[in-house]
């Protein structure tokens, strides 16, 4: 169907009309878009920068903790070491002192066995001059007594600790005096153990 050529123009004139409008009311929300599009890409940029200003605080922080805890770890490992060397120095001290113990240990026992061994000899040595006392003053049968309860307290002691006392002695010493000579002769002379032939 054809339209009058009036009709005709009029939509070509509201149509031109229309064409040159459009622009106008578009313009206002484009403008808006890009407002929009450059809010949001701003706010997407300082979003982007706090978090990079967060992560680079972060990374600090943790850089410090690792340089403390390395510190820390170091502090740990030197003090480990003098500890090692404090306990190696007093091991040794305790060895040697161990050893100074031992060493005082045996030099007391030393001489508590040599001080018993004096003891010995002066017991010894007192019970002969007792039993010469004893035979000068022509009292044999205590003398005789004497020896025969010293021999059943302690078989052969006395004559055992004086035989070591003579031994000790110098070869001068002995000419001057010897307590194991002096024993025999006044064992001789009590008949002290009693000869076979006696009753």
């Amino acid at each position: 169907m054809s339209q009058d050529p009036k009709s005709q123009e009029e939509d070509i004139g509201l149509q031109h009309a229309a064409e040159h409008a459009k622009p106008g009311k578009r313009n206002p929300v484009l403008l808006y878009l890009v407002i929009l599009f450059a809010a949001a890409f701003l706010l997407l940029l300082m979003s982007y920068f706090m978090q990079q200003r967060t992560n680079q605080e972060t990374i600090s922080g943790l850089q410090q903790t690792s340089s403390s805890a390395k510190e820390s770890l170091e502090n740990l490992i030197t003090e480990r070491d003098l500890l090692k060397e404090q306990t190696v120095a007093l091991e040794e001290q305790t060895a040697q002192l161990q050893r100074e113990l031992d060493s005082a240990q045996a030099a007391v026992q030393a001489a508590q066995d040599k001080l018993e061994e004096a003891v010995c000899q002066a017991q010894a040595l007192r019970q002969l001059n007792q039993i010469r006392a004893l035979y000068n003053q022509h009292r044999n049968g205590d003398a005789l007594a004497l020896l025969r309860q010293w021999e059943e307290e302690n078989p052969g002691a006395l004559e055992d600790t004086l035989t070591a006392i003579s031994q000790a002695m110098s070869v001068e010493e002995r000419s001057i005096y010897d307590p194991l000579d002096a024993y025999h002769k006044l064992t001789d002379w009590l008949d002290f153990p009693p000869s076979p032939d006696e009753p």
